[in-house]
C-alpha cells in the first residue's frame, strides 16, 4: 500500500525524522532558511501531513491547494501563523508543542531580564571595544534584580515557571491574567493585579501572552506611560503584542529605563530597525526555546502527533 507523504519545512532532530519514516515517505527542506512560499504551495498539494515552523503561513491560499492534508503539526506553542478556522472547516488537525519548552523559555526570559537590568551586553561591548580605561562607582550601573517587583503579563505555564525563578530571587511577583491562578499564588506568593496596577508598580514587566486579536498591540503608548522611569520591559511572547514605535519613544524619552526583546513584528529584524540602535535595548533572535534538548523534544512531539493522525488516532496535543 502506498505510504502517506509528510513534508517537514526545516531540518529537525533525526529522531523525529526517523519516527515519521516508520509510517510515511518524508521530504525535508534542509536549508537553514524558510522554504520559499511558492515551493511550499507546490509541495503541500501532495502532502498528507506537514510539520511546520512559525515561519510558514498556513492560510486559505495554502489550504485550498492541500487536497489530502490531514494534519498541520506546528513546532511551537504559539500558532498565530495558522488559520485555525480554515483548518477546522476542512477537518484538518492542528497541533502545537506545549509544556516541552516551558522551562527553557522561562530560563531565557529570566536571563534576558537579568542581562537587561544589569546591562550585561552593553558592558560586554564596552569592554570589547576597548572603552574600559578605569573603574568608577557609576560604571555600567544597572538596576537591582534581587528584591525587585516583577510583573508578569500572561500567567500560563511559562509565566508560572518564571515566577518560580523570581521567588528564588526574593522578588515580589504581580501577574495579570484572564483567570486567577491560585496554585501559582500559593507556590510563589504571586498576586493578581489589573494591567495598569501591574505596570505602575513593577520594576520589571515581562510580556508572555499569546498573540491573539485581544493581545495584538497590547503594549502601546498608554501602557508604557504607566511604567516607572526606572523600569525594564521584557518581551518573550510575540512581536505583534507590542507597538514598537511606542516602545521606541518610551525608551528615547526615558519613560522607561530599558527593554529586552526576543521577538519582533518583523523577523528577522531589519538591521536598520530603530529599536536595535539603542544602547539600552538587549535584542535576541527569537531563541526562547533554543536549547538542543528542548528543540529535539519539540520535534519529536510534532512528529508523534503526525504519526498518531496517520494511524487513525487522535493527536497528543490537538488545538
Amino acid at each position: 500500500m502506498k505510504k502517506p507523504k509528510v513534508l517537514v519545512t526545516r531540518q529537525v532532530a533525526n529522531e523525529a525524522i526517523s519516527l515519521l519514516k516508520t509510517v510515511a515517505d518524508v521530504e525535508v527542506w534542509v536549508q537553514d532558511e524558510p522554504i520559499p512560499r511558492e515551493l511550499l504551495l507546490e509541495k503541500v498539494e501532495q502532502a498528507d501531513a506537514i510539520l511546520t515552523m512559525l515561519t510558514e503561513r498556513i492560510d486559505e491560499e495554502l489550504l485550498s491547494r492541500a487536497k489530502q492534508l490531514r494534519i498541520v503539526a506546528n513546532m511551537a506553542v504559539g500558532y498565530d501563523n495558522i488559520d485555525l478556522a480554515a483548518c477546522k472547516k476542512r477537518d484538518i488537525w492542528v497541533t502545537n508543542t506545549p509544556e516541552v519548552l516551558t522551562e527553557a523559555t522561562a530560563d531565557l526570559a529570566f536571563a534576558l531580564l537579568m542581562a537587561t537590568g544589569r546591562r550585561l551586553t552593553e558592558a560586554n561591548r564596552f569592554l570589547m571595544n576597548g572603552e574600559w580605561t578605569s573603574w568608577s562607582p557609576s560604571l555600567m550601573a544597572g538596576q537591582n534584580v534581587y528584591g525587585a517587583t516583577l510583573g508578569i503579563i500572561g500567567m500560563g505555564r511559562i509565566g508560572e515557571a518564571v515566577a518560580r525563578r523570581a521567588k528564588g530571587f526574593g522578588m515580589r511577583i504581580l501577574y495579570h491574567n484572564r483567570s486567577r491562578k491560585q496554585q501559582a499564588e500559593a507556590e510563589t506568593g504571586a498576586q493578581q493585579a489589573t494591567l495598569e496596577a501591574l505596570l505602575r508598580e513593577s520594576d520589571y514587566v515581562l510580556l508572555l501572552t499569546p498573540l491573539t486579536a485581544e493581545t495584538r498591540l497590547l503594549m502601546g503608548e498608554q501602557e508604557f506611560s504607566w511604567m516607572k522611569p526606572t523600569s525594564v520591559f521584557i518581551n518573550v511572547s510575540r512581536g505583534g503584542t507590542v507597538d514598537e514605535a511606542a516602545l521606541y519613544q518610551a525608551l528615547v524619552k526615558k519613560q522607561i529605563w530599558a527593554a529586552g526583546l526576543d521577538v519582533f513584528q518583523q523577523e528577522p529584524v531589519p538591521q536598520d530597525h530603530p529599536l536595535i540602535s539603542l544602547p539600552n535595548v538587549v535584542a535576541l533572535p527569537h531563541i526562547g526555546s533554543a536549547t538542543e534538548q528542548t528543540r529535539g523534544e519539540m520535534a519529536r512531539l510534532a512528529a508523534a502527533n503526525i504519526v498518531a493522525v496517520l494511524e487513525g488516532q487522535r493527536p497528543l496535543t490537538a488545538l
